[in-house]
């Protein structure tokens, strides 16, 4: 079988410089916006960050989708406007649930800005089907020990959401979700099989092979529906595999905002404009301003 065989589409990440690190974005682009349930997903750094300095993420708004930050190296301390203050650190799992709306806030610790520090982090967003898009909002985090491991053949791979290998992650899934941190030793391989509608595997560092087809870093490989392979590496790689359920109503997207309906993007636009989001505790003095220009939505099967 040869790597078109098991291959739906691969998609090359934008990458944007945002100074002290680039983030590598997969999702959103045109022709592929969705996998599963993934709508949104970045690789950020990874990037060393001299002492004194810091990633400030600014307070911004979300709607109708769930953030899932997942964390390679470093450390971000996320405050929402629940009044959530939590540190995430390599291994753990953050997931916000915007629903009918949220603002939240990611920045380096103070401990980490007075030394030099590595950022290295996975983070997506997730539709919410069409029922729960106006839910409350919620937030919940996973530490590093509350997520199952499968160690086997040489790989070791975390389930951070759904059911994978016989395990299943405690974080809550909106619609059918997989998702895993896979690291492959020298030799080492894993198996893929085809349970999930739609499924993806991008290669974050080292090198990766599927049954025997090398996979190009910093690359989102979309597989074909019903396929089953095997994962497996030469000198060690990290790959992520995300998908799930295929969603069979379109979704609208514009700047942080996602939804079903066009004109709730255009509310959440105007709320945010005229500053009726709740604010976060102890991180209300500054916040990212509405892009400036004629919204433009671009709708998404």
């Amino acid at each position: 079988m040869t790597l078109d065989d098991l291959i739906l589409q691969t998609v090359t990440p934008t990458t944007h410089d945002l100074g002290d690190f680039r983030v590598h974005r997969s999702l959103p682009v045109r022709g592929r916006t969705m996998v599963g349930p993934f709508i949104f997903f970045d690789q950020a750094g990874p990037a060393q960050i001299g002492p004194g300095q810091g990633i400030d993420v600014r307070p911004h708004p979300h709607i109708n989708l769930a953030t899932v930050t997942y964390m390679y190296e470093g450390a971000f301390l996320h405050r929402d406007s629940l009044g959530t203050q939590q540190l995430i650190e390599p291994g753990a799992v953050n997931l916000m649930t915007a629903g009918r709306g949220i603002v939240h806030s990611e920045r380096s610790p103070e401990e980490d800005r007075v030394k030099a520090s590595k950022l290295s982090a996975i983070q997506t967003w997730l539709a919410l089907p069409d029922a729960v898009e106006e839910m409350d909002p919620a937030f919940e985090h996973v530490g590093e020990g509350g997520l199952p491991v499968i160690e086997d053949g040489g790989a070791r791979a975390r389930v951070i959401m759904g059911s994978l290998w016989g395990e299943t992650s405690p974080v809550t899934t909106y619609a059918h979700t997989i998702y895993a941190d896979i690291q492959l030793l020298p030799g080492g391989r894993i198996a893929i099989d085809a349970s999930a509608d739609e499924r993806a595997l991008y290669v974050s560092g080292g090198d990766a092979m599927l049954d025997g087809a090398m996979l190009t870093p910093q690359t989102l490989y979309v597989l074909r529906p019903g396929t089953a392979a095997t994962l497996s590496s030469v000198d060690g790689g990290r790959i992520v595999l995300c998908g799930g359920e295929a969603f069979t109503s379109p979704r609208h997207v514009w700047w942080n905002f996602v939804s079903s309906r066009p004109d709730r993007l255009m509310q959440a636009r105007e709320d945010w404009e005229a500053l009726r989001f709740p604010l976060i505790p102890g991180d209300d003095q500054e916040y990212i301003p509405i892009p400036q220009g004629r919204p433009k939505t671009v709708s998404y099967p």
